[in-house]
């Protein structure tokens, strides 16, 4: 079975919350403007796996708190989310994402960011009009933080001696916060219990970090046309990610002469491939799968608390997906 069907059928508890969600995406991204309007055709093709929204959807069935506005609340965590990706390709100097061109590829960064902020604009514009401004609260912190995670990267590129617990954190930050958020929403929307909201939190961040060190691994390691954008951005935005950061750490000085050599030499094409070919990053690799693999038992135990049901298996086999996953 493809990742594509695999995914399709876990999220099968909660296809018609989807589809409203879908619906409503639609209704919220497109303008009267013909300009924005090409754009946001474009960026729709950017939706791939919508793992967050469907988090908001499956949580809310497994702890028996799902409402009529669940599915809108998705909506406006997958707009966040796809806010994140346009400027996420600008600050990687992606060229390629779910195999379609990037927004500043087609257009240019000018255009990227302003589609970026028209995103945000229009997400927490629906979430004024919920019945709750719980979601509005949560969802406006969980932005800040996604933005402060962006910036602390950004300021640490280049720092081989960036510690494990300094990399989860803005690691974190960047990915698993929306996780978290779009989990205790579900969870606790419009005021639900507080503890199992707290609970249904710290799965969606364990599932998050599991989601962006597996990124890290694929993005060293897969090939462009398997993983659907582009593959080696992290090396050559100077990103030292976890299993380079482990391989660093055990290498002897020759190695981690070439590992900075590859990372700064000026003009290098294609650094990760060199860095594959010149350096021997299993152990690295091993390692950072092992930590995701933690991750995910932890998260997966999270869940006993929940009623047995269709969700909950679903989000039990969510957990083994992300770990599995290859896109």
């Amino acid at each position: 079975m493809s990742h594509e069907s695999t995914l399709l059928a876990l999220l099968k508890p909660v296809q018609p919350g989807l589809a409203r969600m879908r619906e409503v995406l639609g209704l919220q991204i497109a303008d009267a403007s013909p300009a924005v309007r090409d754009m946001t055709d474009h960026v729709s093709r950017f939706q791939g796996k919508q793992l967050r929204g469907a988090l908001v959807l499956l949580v809310g069935e497994a702890t028996g708190n799902s409402t009529d506005e669940h599915s809108t609340i998705a909506a406006i965590v997958e707009m966040i989310h796809l806010a994140t990706l346009v400027h996420d390709d600008i600050l990687d100097g992606a060229k390629v994402r779910r195999k379609v061109a990037c927004v500043h590829s087609r257009w240019d960064n000018q255009v990227a960011v302003l589609l970026g902020d028209f995103l945000y604009a229009r997400a927490f514009a629906l979430s004024t009009d919920l019945s709750s401004r719980m979601c509005s609260r949560l969802l406006s912190e969980t932005t800040r933080r996604i933005c402060v995670g962006e910036i602390e990267q950004a300021t640490r590129r280049y720092d081989f001696e960036l510690s494990e617990a300094r990399y989860e954190a803005i690691a974190g930050a960047k990915t698993a916060t929306l996780y978290a958020a779009a989990c205790e929403l579900g969870a606790r929307y419009p005021a639900g219990n507080e503890e199992l909201g707290a609970a249904l939190r710290a799965f969606g961040w364990e599932l998050g970090l599991s989601f962006q060190i597996v990124d890290d691994c694929l993005d060293l390691v897969a090939e462009e046309g398997e993983l659907g954008k582009s593959a080696g951005t992290d090396v050559a935005d100077g990103k030292v990610t976890l299993p380079v950061l482990y391989t660093y750490r055990n290498a002897d000085e020759g190695m981690r002469g070439r590992i900075r050599d590859i990372y700064t030499r000026p003009g290098l094409e294609n650094r990760a491939r060199h860095l594959r070919e010149e350096c021997d990053l299993q152990q690295g690799l091993d390692y950072a799968q092992a930590r995701a693999s933690a991750l995910i038992e932890s998260a997966r135990a999270r869940l006993a608390r929940l009623p047995e049901g269709a969700a909950r298996r679903s989000l039990e086999a969510l957990t083994g997906f992300v770990l599995a996953r290859r896109w």
